[in-house]
């Protein structure tokens, strides 16, 4: 398992949450999971539109030490890796579930031209 060099010391709680969720893709990543349950890397790829390959490596194996997803592997030809979210990854997505009304409600202040949009892709309730 690779191991995270992040453990503080933290100011507070929320420091401590956004050294684990910090970076672009991390939120999109546990959304992803979140909606369809068990993805392959090439699935997770797909979709995330703009996701480098190397920036969504990176993310996962972090995510992995912070136990937040399981990376399983298959001994097949070719190999087969599939993501899942933990328990600790699925309760993450629920504290964050707030945050993401919030955004959706900044939206429709600030862009409501995005709003269909923004409704289409809004994270399902756990």
């Amino acid at each position: 398992m690779v191991t995270s060099a992040r453990r503080g010391p933290y100011v507070c709680g929320i420091d401590a949450a956004l050294d684990v969720v910090s970076g672009k893709w991390k939120g999109l990543i546990l959304w992803e999971l979140e909606a369809h349950g068990v993805r392959r890397f090439a699935e997770l790829r797909r979709g995330l539109p703009g996701v480098s390959e190397k920036m969504l490596t990176q993310h996962l194996r972090e995510m992995e030490a912070d136990q937040l997803v399981v990376r399983t592997v298959y001994a097949e030809v070719p190999p087969r890796v599939e993501y899942t979210l933990t328990e600790h990854g699925r309760a993450l997505n629920a504290a964050l579930d707030p945050l993401g009304r919030w955004g959706m409600e900044r939206i429709r202040r600030e862009q409501p031209e995005l709003v269909d949009h923004a409704d289409a892709a809004a994270m399902p309730r756990p």
